[in-house]
Order: C-alpha cells, then structure tokens, then sequence
C-alpha cells in the first residue's frame, strides 16, 4: 500500500470518527430533552386525575 492510500483511509477514519462524536453529543441531547418532556407530561396526566377524583 502506498503512504498516500493509508493518509486517505487515516483521513476517512478521522472525518468518520468526528461525525461520529458529534452526532451523538446531539443524540445524547435530544434523549435528555425526550426525558423530561415524558416526565412533564407524566406529571401533567397524573395531577389531571388527581383533580377529576376531587370533582363531585
């Protein structure tokens, strides 16, 4: 293998690894995001029921 292929697949690999990173620091993100929306609106459906049950 010449030095110039290995410096292409170094440099792929390179590229590949920092979309890699990047995608799952967003990833990585967006499920904490998911996380507490599932939570607000797990609250929300809770209180919602608490207070039909208070209704005569």
């Amino acid at each position: 293998m010449k030095m110039g292929a290995l410096a292409w697949i170094g440099g792929i690999l390179l590229a590949l690894w920092l979309v890699a990173f990047l995608v799952f620091k967003v990833v990585s993100g967006l499920v904490h995001l998911i996380l507490i929306v599932a939570v607000v609106f797990l609250i929300w459906s809770l209180v919602k029921r608490g207070a039909r049950r208070l209704r005569p």
